[in-house]
């Protein structure tokens, strides 16, 4: 694929996840046996993107730290006898170009790619929300699919969908608008954000994956900053679809649910189902959890 390049948003406060996210970042937080960050990194790269610029934030530098080569930590390991655990590290060592810049003040996610510009330039590129797993432990290949119809459609922007299976969700999302039928992959007319149940377009919820032609750019910089003084991509990308920009949707296919730690109730969810399914440890977890459910009393 010639698109190798991704930006990874990972500037936000995390405050739905409060205190656990006081002095270190959401993205940091284990799922099973990895941080979020690392199964977003593991799903680029093997998509295919070789170079990953993490837009940060005050408090962030655990991130860049966890990707960076311990070189003391690789030998206290061989020296102690230790060495099946530098199978764990063995993402340290991937064919990743890692670059950081900082998202100086919280003015939301399309301020954030902003912050991306100067490294992007006239680029072609992902975006991947950076608190956002897709796929149970990330088997997924939607961005490689997205990139792959970018290219062969010439699109502006291309977004990835999940169909929401409660229609009162769509309150809490960026909604599509197809024009006309919406399968697999469709054409797309708009994108509201957190439209009222009554006027949602669809059930199809942006799902924290896109890729952006560099006119993105232009429609960033002219976006007023809304309600709460933040630019929204979402507003972004409404410019560029009415200025005649070409938009495509693609649905998240079957086992690429979307794993989103934007809270605790999702998190826990999350970290549950993701650690059931861990091959060593998972039969042994599910038989507690039975005892546990089995022994608390009926409600």
């Amino acid at each position: 694929m010639s698109i190798d390049l991704a930006v990874v948003p990972v500037a936000g406060h995390g405050t739905r996840l409060l205190p656990s996210t006081k002095s270190q970042p959401k993205e940091m937080l284990p799922v099973g046996r990895k941080p979020v960050v690392q199964y977003v990194v593991e799903e680029l790269t093997r998509s295919e993107m070789r170079r990953l610029l993490f837009v940060t934030g005050n408090g962030k530098e655990s991130i860049e730290n966890f990707f960076d080569v311990n070189h003391e930590l690789i030998r206290f390991l061989r020296e102690t006898g230790r060495e099946e655990l530098l199978a764990t590290l063995e993402f340290e060592r991937r064919p990743v170009e890692y670059a950081y810049t900082r998202q100086r003040e919280q003015l939301g996610l399309g301020h954030a790619i902003l912050c991306a510009e100067p490294f992007v330039a006239d680029q072609s590129f992902v975006v991947a929300l950076g608190d956002s797993i897709i796929g149970l432990h990330a088997d997924s290949n939607i961005v490689q699919r997205m990139v792959s119809e970018f290219e062969r459609t010439k699109a502006d922007v291309v977004i990835a969908f999940e169909e929401l299976d409660d229609p009162k969700e769509v309150v809490h999302y960026g909604i599509a608008q197809p024009r006309g039928t919406a399968g697999d992959v469709f054409e797309l007319a708009d994108v509201i954000e957190k439209p009222d149940v009554a006027e949602a377009p669809s059930r199809l919820a942006v799902a924290a994956r896109y890729v952006f032609s560099p006119a993105i750019f232009e429609h960033l910089h002219v976006t007023k900053p809304g309600k709460k003084g933040e630019i929204q991509l979402t507003d972004a990308i409404r410019g560029l679809l009415k200025a005649g920009g070409k938009g495509v949707g693609l649905r998240l296919a079957a086992g690429e649910r979307r794993f989103d730690i934007g809270n605790f109730e999702s998190y826990f969810q999350t970290f549950v189902e993701f650690a059931l399914s861990d091959e060593e440890y998972g039969p042994s977890l599910a038989k507690h959890v039975r005892k546990l459910l089995e022994a608390a009393p009926h409600k």
